[in-house]
C-alpha cells in the first residue's frame, strides 16, 4: 500500500473560526480550578506529551462571558504554542474531558479529517522526526519564551498511509507503548519508594537515642540575614553574580543557577557566599518553602537573593553538615512548612523568627559526626538506586523513540524479530 506525504493543513478540518487551527483565550482567571458547573481555562500543563490533564485549569471569573466556541471536546488534538522550548509544541489527544473547559491562548486545537486517525497523528507529532521539525519552526529571542505560529505549523510534513495501514500500525504501537507505560509507572513508583525510604532512615538516624532539641537561634555564630534581589543586567552591563532560588531547591550551586544583577559592590559586600553557609528558602510553593541547602564552594563566588535566609552555624555546638541534614529532614521541613503564611493565591512565606524558633536535634558533637557518616552512606545508597532507575527510564524513552521512528518510516510490522532488532539497537 502506498504512503504519501502531505502537509498538516491538508488533513485538518476547518473549525468555527474558518481556519484549520484554532487558538484559545487567556483572560485573567482565578488561581484555583473551576468548580462544578463553572467555566475554566486550561493551563498549558494540562497538555503533557500524549496525555491530557483536565484538572490543570483556572476558573473563569463570573464577570467574564465564556466562549463556547473554544470549549474542548473529546477528539480534539491540542498542542502548546507558547512557552519555554521544552513546553512549546507538546501534543495531546483529548480522549475524554469534563464540560466547560476552554483552551488558553497558549494552545492550538486541531481536528483531523477522515483521511487520518487522530491517534496516528498524535503519535506522529510525538515522534523525534516531527518534534525536530516543530522545534525548527519556533520563534523567539530566548529559549525561555518561544512561539509556534500556526502559519508555519500547518506546513509540517506528515506521513499518510492508507487508513487501514494506519490502524494496523496503531494496534502494534499501542500494544508496545502500553507495556512501556506500565514499565514507566513501575519505575516511577520505585523512585518514590527510594525517596520515602531515604526520608524514613534519615529521620531514624537524626532522632536516634532521643537527642535533646534546641532552637536554631541558639546554634548560630551570628544573626540570620536575608539576601537581596535586584534586576538582571541588560546588554553590555556588568553585574554581580547572584544565586537563583533553584540553587537551593536543587541543592546544586553551579553557574546554571545564577544570574547577573545590578547589585552594587558596596551592597554586595555583606552578601557573598562563604563555605559552610546554610540557606533556607523563605518563600516558594507550599511544598518547597523552607527547603534548605549548604554551600561548600569558593568564597565570594556569588551573593544570595532576598528569598533566601542565610544561617551560619556555631561549629562548637553543631556541625554544619548535621544542621543542614536536620533542616532537610521531613520532620523539620514539615515544621517550617506549617509556619508558612500567605494570602490565597500568593507564595507562602516564612520569616527569620519562624526559622529561629524551629527546634532541631542536637546531640553531643561526637554523635553528630557519627550521624553525618551514616547519613552520607544512606545518601550514597539512595543515589546508586536512583541512578539505576533513571538508566532504565532512559532506556524506556529511547525504546519509545525507536518504535515511533520505525512506525512512521513504514518499518513496523509487529513481528517478534523486528521488536528484538529495535530493542537491540537500544542495548547498543
Amino acid at each position: 500500500m502506498t504512503w504519501e506525504w502531505v502537509t498538516l493543513g491538508e488533513i485538518l478540518l476547518r473549525q468555527s473560526n474558518k481556519k484549520v487551527v484554532q487558538q484559545g483565550w487567556s483572560p485573567k482567571c482565578h488561581t484555583y480550578p473551576a468548580g462544578e458547573g463553572r467555566w475554566g481555562v486550561l493551563k498549558t500543563t494540562a497538555i503533557q506529551p500524549g496525555r491530557f490533564e483536565p484538572t490543570h485549569n483556572k476558573e473563569l471569573p463570573g464577570s467574564l462571558v465564556p466562549r463556547p466556541q473554544i470549549e474542548v471536546q473529546p477528539g480534539d488534538l491540542l498542542i502548546t504554542c507558547a512557552g519555554p522550548r521544552s513546553r512549546c509544541g507538546v501534543p495531546a489527544l483529548v480522549r475524554s474531558t469534563p464540560k466547560n473547559l476552554m483552551m488558553s491562548g497558549k494552545m492550538y486545537r486541531l481536528r483531523p479529517n477522515q483521511r487520518i486517525d487522530s491517534r496516528f497523528l498524535e503519535l506522529y507529532l510525538l515522534s523525534d522526526e516531527a518534534q525536530t521539525r516543530i522545534d525548527e519552526m519556533k520563534t523567539g529571542i530566548s529559549d525561555s519564551g518561544l512561539n509556534l505560529t500556526h502559519g508555519r505549523f500547518v506546513e509540517l510534513p506528515v506521513p499518510l498511509p492508507p487508513l487501514e495501514e494506519q490502524r494496523r500500525i496503531l494496534a502494534i504501537l499501542e500494544d508496545q507503548l502500553s507495556r512501556l507505560d506500565a514499565a514507566d509507572k513501575y519505575l516511577a513508583d520505585g523512585e518514590r519508594h527510594i525517596q520515602a525510604w531515604r526520608a524514613t532512615v534519615i529521620d531514624e538516624v537524626l532522632w536516634r537515642g532521643n537527642p535533646p532539641m534546641r532552637p536554631i537561634r541558639e546554634l548560630l555564630r551570628e544573626g540570620m540575614r536575608n539576601g537581596r534581589s535586584d534586576r538582571a543586567v541588560k546588554g553590555q552591563e556588568r553585574g554581580t553574580r547572584t544565586l537563583t532560588l533553584t540553587a537551593v531547591t536543587q541543592n546544586s550551586f553551579t553557574d546554571e543557577f545564577t544570574k547577573e544583577t545590578v547589585t552594587p559592590p558596596s551592597v554586595a559586600d555583606g552578601l557573598w557566599l562563604e563555605p559552610g553557609d546554610i540557606f533556607v528558602q523563605r518563600a516558594n510553593t507550599p511544598e518547597l518553602v523552607g527547603t534548605s541547602a549548604r554551600y561548600e564552594g569558593d568564597r565570594k563566588w556569588a551573593i544570595f537573593p532576598d528569598l533566601l535566609i542565610r544561617l551560619r552555624p556555631d561549629e562548637t555546638r553543631i556541625r554544619g553538615e548535621y544542621l543542614v541534614a536536620a533542616l532537610r529532614s521531613e520532620r523539620t521541613h514539615r515544621q517550617l512548612r506549617a509556619k508558612a503564611k500567605g494570602l490565597a493565591g500568593s507564595m507562602p512565606k516564612i520569616d527569620q523568627r519562624a526559622v529561629a524558633e524551629t527546634c532541631v536535634p542536637c546531640p553531643e558533637l561526637g554523635s553528630q559526626i557519627e550521624a553525618v557518616i551514616a547519613l552520607n552512606e544512606i545518601a550514597d545508597a539512595a543515589s546508586a538506586l536512583s541512578r539505576d532507575v533513571r538508566a532504565q527510564r532512559r532506556r524506556s524513552a529511547a525504546l519509545r523513540r525507536s518504535l515511533l521512528a520505525a512506525a512512521f518510516s513504514g518499518r513496523l510490522t509487529g513481528s517478534s524479530s523486528e521488536m528484538s532488532v529495535v530493542e537491540g539497537r537500544i542495548e547498543a
